[in-house]
């Protein structure tokens, strides 16, 4: 039975990744995205939708399908303020994931990041922690959220801090017992992301690290 993926966050580095896996796998003959703007792309499978996240109830009724797919996410400094970072990382993301398990969607994988925690101090971790544990009570039949070491590929918006982070994490990770803590390309994550919901059981299940690698 060929299936219906719904992706949020198509343009980033793993989102652009799920994209063009969905769009390539015989399995699925509808992708549809949820964009603030278009992304240009053109696909006999792929249904785009041209949305105002805040406006969700304008929208949500579209959100159906067989999988959901969620890699959206901002910086801070192009949000503008921790707020408006929230906004993006957790509300957007949250609101979908529980429009889409309301309408009956069944699976659902999330691009988290390394260190998600509720209580962590840093902004962050915290937000994405937040997320994580409270997708968990939605009504999906699997969840698996990807916990990822730094992302390594090419973005459209340049991020000095992670590209800093990248090179120094090529060197460390070198070293002995910090081999799990290796950059990550963006293609390998949602490889990761695709593979879970084929292969994972009925639950709730967090891949952290070089966990993603054996997906």
């Amino acid at each position: 039975m060929n299936k219906t993926a719904i992706l949020i966050g198509a343009t980033g580095l793993v989102g652009s990744e799920v994209l063009d896996l969905l769009l390539k796998d015989e399995h699925y003959d509808t992708v549809k995205i949820f964009h603030r703007k278009s992304t240009g792309k053109h696909h006999s499978k792929l249904d785009e939708y041209v949305i105002d996240f805040n406006k969700i109830d304008e929208w949500k009724h579209l959100i159906t399908g067989n999988e959901l797919y969620s890699a959206l996410g901002t910086t801070i400094k192009k949000a503008g303020s921790e707020q408006q970072q929230y906004t993006v990382d957790y509300t957007y993301q949250y609101e979908e994931a529980k429009a889409a398990a309301e309408n009956g969607v069944k699976k659902y994988s999330l691009v988290s990041s390394a260190g998600a925690n509720h209580r962590s101090r840093v902004f962050y971790s915290r937000l994405k922690g937040e997320l994580d544990d409270d997708v968990k009570d939605l009504p999906f039949e699997v969840i698996t959220i990807m916990r990822p070491s730094i992302l390594a590929g090419e973005r459209n918006e340049k991020r000095l801090g992670e590209s800093v982070g990248l090179f120094l994490m090529s060197f460390l990770t070198k070293l002995p017992g910090l081999q799990k803590y290796r950059p990550i390309s963006g293609k390998t994550v949602a490889q990761g992301m695709i593979h879970s919901l084929q292969k994972c059981p009925p639950g709730y299940h967090i891949f952290e690290f070089d966990e993603i690698f054996h997906l």
